[in-house]
């Protein structure tokens, strides 16, 4: 696996949530390594960009990502 920025790992992730979470184990592990890499303990992502924007939608994603090893936090709208 190459070495992608946090932005590309994110934007991977986007992808796969659109495509019905298709190989988002892969994607979400590389978010890990990339976080890893820069010193960074939590992944921000935009709400806008999720498939489930409601409370429960990013509920069940930050639970989802935490068994992964991935804290999640959401950009402000």
């Amino acid at each position: 696996m190459s070495e992608l920025t946090i932005a590309d790992a994110t934007n991977r992730v986007y992808e796969s949530l659109q495509a019905d979470n298709e190989d988002i184990d892969t994607h979400i592990a590389a978010l890990k390594a990339a976080l890893q890499r820069e010193g960074l303990k939590e992944a921000v992502l935009d709400p806008n960009r999720l498939v489930q924007n409601n409370r429960s939608g990013r509920k069940l994603l930050q639970a989802y990502f935490r068994q992964r090893g991935v804290k999640v936090a959401f950009a402000s709208s």
